[in-house]
């Protein structure tokens, strides 16, 4: 479960780690592992940042410094068949460009002061967005599990200060 392949990293750190900050929930239960889509992030040129299988079912999340604030920032998506959808996003914080808007998602505590805004289930047009990947220090980073492990890779150690296309790729399901 969760082919991962990089692309031309030459010259590029790529770091895979077990998050060392405590369990983040990320949902890997796939509903049908025998058709799995790829997630990619790719570069303005079409350069692959990263790829990796997540079949219907399966998760990933974009984790980021806040800018002001530098606490982590997480986002979390799943693939519903064959759909990217925006499943619950956390802010550890109300800081600046944070919050909860009615209607979209419940707003429930995380226990620690901050809070998670669950089933968002927002699907994101076209099956991808854009994003301008910030500075080391914002460390936009993607993580996501599988075999039974965490695992991340920062997108700001490949991309930093450039647009970078995040899509799934789906097959006919």
């Amino acid at each position: 479960m969760g082919i991962v392949r990089f692309g031309n990293l030459a010259g590029r750190t790529l770091v895979f780690a077990l998050l060392s900050c405590g369990a983040i929930p990320i949902l890997a239960v796939a509903d049908d592992a025998s058709h799995p889509d790829t997630l990619q992030a790719l570069g303005a040129d079409g350069e692959i940042f990263a790829e990796l299988t997540r079949a219907p079912g399966e998760g990933w999340c974009l984790a980021w410094n806040h800018s002001v604030r530098h606490f982590r920032v997480l986002d979390c998506y799943r693939n519903v068949a064959g759909e990217m959808q925006l499943e619950r996003s956390h802010q550890p914080d109300f800081a600046a460009g944070l919050g909860h808007s009615l209607g979209r998602g419940e707003q429930v505590s995380d226990g620690q002061g901050g809070y998670w805004i669950n089933d968002i289930h927002e699907p994101v047009a076209d099956n991808r967005y854009a994003l301008r990947v910030g500075s080391r220090e914002v460390d936009h980073r993607l993580i996501w599990e599988a075999g039974g492990e965490a695992h991340s890779l920062s997108l700001s150690e490949q991309a930093s200060g450039e647009r970078v296309i995040l899509q799934l790729i789906t097959l006919e399901h």
